[in-house]
């Protein structure tokens, strides 16, 4: 059986050497969906009997793990120099830098990278992430599959 959740969340990112818009400074409402695959939990008197998990413990999870910190935040490469000493230049300002350019396709490799360890078989039910559909907009997204992770 597979489940999945979606969550939305805002932040920023700039991509240094695209050609075009995606260059400059710009935000998104992100949407980012976990897909995992289980058994259905057969635990009668379990608060999470008949599902595969809980979706608000999927949510609990990955606001804790990787949402609340990109959340509202600025996304940057550690090697876009300009935009990193500018950003730290602004008090309190949320930036989360990354080894790699934060377009989707690396967004969403990162965030199955990180949840993969979270999303573990508990309840003998064979418990694992599948995918990540990281969403940059409502018609662009990226998939980071269990199949192409190395996992």
């Amino acid at each position: 059986m597979q489940i999945t959740r979606r969550i939305e969340f805002d932040a920023g990112h700039r991509i240094p050497d695209h050609l075009s818009q995606c260059r400059h400074l710009h935000g998104h409402r992100y949407a980012i969906e976990i897909t995992l695959s289980g058994d259905i939990i057969d635990a009668s008197g379990a608060p999470n009997n008949g599902m595969v998990m809980d979706f608000s413990d999927i949510k609990a999870l990955a606001r804790e793990h990787l949402v609340d910190a990109w959340d509202h935040a600025f996304l940057a490469w550690r090697q876009d120099t300009a935009v990193v000493t500018f950003l730290a230049s602004l008090p309190e300002h949320k930036t989360v830098l990354f080894d790699v350019v934060p377009t989707a396709e690396n967004l969403a490799q990162v965030a199955f990278v990180t949840l993969d360890a979270v999303y573990r078989d508990s309840f003998g039910n064979h418990l694992r992430l599948e995918r990540i559909r990281l969403y940059e907009t409502p018609n662009c997204w990226a998939d980071a599959l269990r199949s192409g992770t190395g996992a």
